[in-house]
């Protein structure tokens, strides 16, 4: 008996590696030393920095996978995979520079995880970041056939001036929101329930989703903030506070930029309405509190500026083809969010 015989090709995980070196070596940036294959990933820090601080994140997908795997299209969630995690460095005010991918599957199905690795290569350049490198764990037994598992994280950098830590957010500030491709990675469970219990197909096509089928909707990955928020406050924006709109939607995550003694009061009448959540609300039967609990409700990432420059920041992100709009203000409070419909 072999390693083989046991349901673990070696041969195979090395066939693998060499079918995606491109894809990895595609998205390598200067600081990048050294290749695909070895212990460790080694990435020399960029220069220009008086006091560099590292900001790491990590993330997985969730039981969006479910849908990839049903479907068979893999080519999606690794731009989810990214996503997660840059756009939480992101909130600190860091570039991403460099990403590691964890893989595992029952057993290594080369075409189908070499799609999931162009997503996370296409997630990277989304993001300016280097795929530094990654593990990819075949464990059968612990897996059913065709199924894996992702996992990932990224390291940034910001120079400690310049990083946001709640400290610089004011009374007044205003909350532009930058909106959603859709549901993003969060809130998975739920939509696999509503769609189990209805009876329903992931080929149907709701006519309120404007013709597109149910996988195609809840595939859609997720949006990366990087390139336009950066360039943002390269433009002299005064950004003083960011969050990522993940699991817990705007209650759970706007709290988290916010300083001590501060609320942020929104205006619902300047709330979005996307055609998915609406149809989620309306075939499930849920809440509006618990949409809003749940989902981001068509709000990827918000930010928090002055007064004065609310008009500047909706016309720079107008001319990066995403419409920014203000949906509140930093108030007196204690961590709550205000104003949310119930």
């Amino acid at each position: 008996m072999d390693y083989k015989e046991a349901g673990v090709d070696v041969e195979a995980g090395r066939a693998f590696v060499d079918k995606i070196r491109n894809l990895v070596h595609s998205t390598f940036r200067p600081e990048v030393i050294g290749g695909l294959g070895g212990f460790g990933g080694c990435f020399q820090l960029p220069g220009g920095y008086k006091e560099p601080v590292l900001v790491s994140g990590t993330d997985g997908v969730g039981t969006k996978l479910k849908i990839a795997q049903i479907l068979h299209r893999h080519d999606t969630v690794g731009i989810d995979l990214v996503a997660m995690c840059v756009n939480d460095v992101l909130t600190s005010g860091a570039e991403p520079l460099f990403f590691l991918d964890y893989l595992a599957t029952g057993k290594l199905e080369k075409e189908q995880l070499a799609d999931v690795v162009a997503g996370i290569a296409n997630g990277c350049k989304q993001a300016s970041c280097a795929l530094l490198g990654g593990e990819t764990a075949e464990m059968p037994g612990f897996y059913q056939a065709g199924e894996y598992d992702l996992a990932g994280f990224c390291v940034g950098i910001v120079e400690k001036s310049q990083m946001l830590d709640s400290s610089q957010v004011q009374l007044g500030d205003v909350a532009i929101a930058l909106p959603s491709s859709g549901v993003h990675s969060n809130g998975y469970s739920l939509v696999r329930k509503i769609i189990a219990d209805q009876g329903l197909q992931w080929s149907d096509r709701p006519t309120i989703l404007n013709g597109l089928t149910l996988g195609e909707v809840f595939l859609t990955p997720t949006r990366i903030y990087v390139k336009p928020i950066l360039a943002a406050r390269q433009t002299g924006l005064e950004i003083h506070g960011m969050a990522h709109i993940t699991g817990g939607g705007l209650p759970e995550n706007l709290p988290r930029c916010l300083g001590e003694g501060q609320a942020i009061n929104i205006d619902s009448q300047k709330l979005p309405t996307l055609p998915v959540f609406q149809w989620l609300a309306e075939t499930g039967g849920v809440s509006p509190q618990a949409m809003y609990n749940t989902f981001n409700m068509g709000i990827g990432f918000v930010l928090l500026l002055p007064p004065q420059q609310v008009e500047q920041a909706i016309s720079f992100f107008q001319s990066q083809d995403i419409s920014a709009f203000s949906i509140g203000e930093v108030v007196h409070g204690a961590g709550e969010i205000l104003g949310l419909p119930e």
